[in-house]
């Protein structure tokens, strides 16, 4: 009995470890993850009523930043084509915040202990994100293409206009604005 309690125990933790399987449908990603272990849906909910921020754009942004990946990381850089050396920035987990951003959020927020690999502590960052967007820059949290550029390029780097010179900026925004619509329409129809 103890085995079969150990081993349930170590699939389900597993089961944590992996994406969603169907990554461009909210309701489904939120019948996967909400179990024992952890409830997305919670976290997203409770993530809009703090800040404000609508859960589509939250999930939204974890689409496209991460694919609803844990430990999501840039790629690397490579010395001689074939040497791996350091990633080309220190975005990391759901959000891929930036290590100083990150840091900047625990301060502002005093949530010390939380984790670019947990979900809820993920999506709570990206809501105070886009909600300091939507304060400092006046982008309405309807406006998912300009809260992108926001995100992507940083506060400072949208004022500057920084995005214009980045290709991949303005397809993240597209892929952001199009996602972010097909997942407010399914969240209207979700149970």
């Amino acid at each position: 009995m103890r085995k079969i309690l150990v081993i349930a125990l170590l699939l389900a933790l597993a089961s944590c470890a992996r994406p969603p399987s169907q990554i461009r449908n909210a309701c489904a990603i939120f019948d996967q993850r909400d179990g024992m272990f952890e409830n997305w849906k919670r976290a997203a909910r409770s993530t809009e009523r703090e800040y404000g921020v609508p859960v589509h754009i939250l999930m939204a942004t974890i689409y496209t930043e991460s694919s609803f990946r844990a430990r999501a990381r840039p790629p690397r850089r490579y010395i001689l084509g074939f040497i791996p050396w350091k990633r080309i920035s220190t975005a990391y987990g759901y959000s891929q915040a930036l290590d100083g951003t990150w840091d900047r959020y625990q301060r502002e927020t005093g949530r010390y202990m939380a984790r670019r690999t947990n979900f809820a502590d993920a999506i709570r960052f990206i809501g105070w994100y886009h909600y300091q967007s939507s304060k400092r820059l006046g982008i309405p949290y309807n406006d998912a293409y300009n809260l992108y550029l926001a995100y992507h390029s940083g506060q400072l780097g949208y004022i500057r206009g920084a995005y214009r010179a980045r290709p991949e900026a303005l397809a993240g925004a597209k892929r952001f604005a199009a996602i972010s619509a097909v997942y407010a329409d399914q969240i209207r129809r979700c149970p």
